[in-house]
């Protein structure tokens, strides 16, 4: 193991509920049913994906440019919402893990197919900490494609074999796999078949790693 690549929301920080707060604000707006059943089959994918899953409960037919205003109308409100965290919305254990791992001497890099990574990482002040950071503006797959992670090691300039992926989505261990790397899973990800370990806390996965 040369390199840890985590997956950013649910994992460095949750804005699960952000998302959700947004897509039901448009979903409300246009009528759509949604509920957090359907917000918990958006995880890890795309923002036009997701929307693409929320459509499918509306009777209506939108064309291609109704879906970028409607997701446009989303993401505005999503990003209102982002001004709102600050560091102490970092979830427990990842800033101890962090300095563990460079402390070791170890790569880190985000792996996250968000378009709004930076700004995320900036709000919470974790914007310098990472040795790379692969987002959704960068890649044309989103998860459980393997893409964002292989993007990820190449920044690093690891091999993907010698790359560790921590991810709290079926999809991102569905990803890490596909692209031959070692995938730890956190939370909901626990349940993927996949996971070559499962962790309740960021610490376990500094014993994994046999970190100080």
């Amino acid at each position: 193991m040369k390199s840890v690549i985590f997956d950013l929301d649910g994992v460095i920080v949750s804005t699960d509920d952000l998302h959700f707060q947004a897509w039901k604000s448009m979903a409300d707006r246009n009528g759509i049913p949604f509920d957090r059943q359907i917000n918990n089959l958006l995880r890890g994918v795309s923002r036009a994906e997701s929307l693409e899953i929320i459509l499918r409960k509306s009777e209506k037919s939108y064309s291609e440019q109704q879906k970028q205003e409607l997701m446009q109308y989303k993401n505005d409100i999503y990003v209102k919402l982002l001004d709102n965290l600050k560091h102490s919305d970092i979830l427990p254990g990842v800033v101890e893990l962090i300095n563990r791992l460079k402390k070791a001497g170890v790569k880190i890099a985000i792996g996250s197919s968000s378009k709004n990574t930076r700004k995320i990482l900036q709000k919470i002040g974790l914007e310098t900490v990472f040795d790379a950071i692969a987002d959704g503006t960068e890649i044309q797959h989103s998860k459980p494609d393997p893409e964002v992670f292989l993007v990820a090691a190449r920044k690093l300039e690891t091999k993907p074999e010698n790359c560790v992926v921590v991810e709290d989505a079926v999809a991102g261990i569905e990803a890490a796999k596909a692209g031959n790397m070692t995938a730890i899973a956190i939370g909901d990800a626990a349940s993927s078949s996949l996971a070559d370990y499962r962790v309740n806390t960021m610490m376990q996965i500094a014993e994994i790693l046999n970190l100080e």
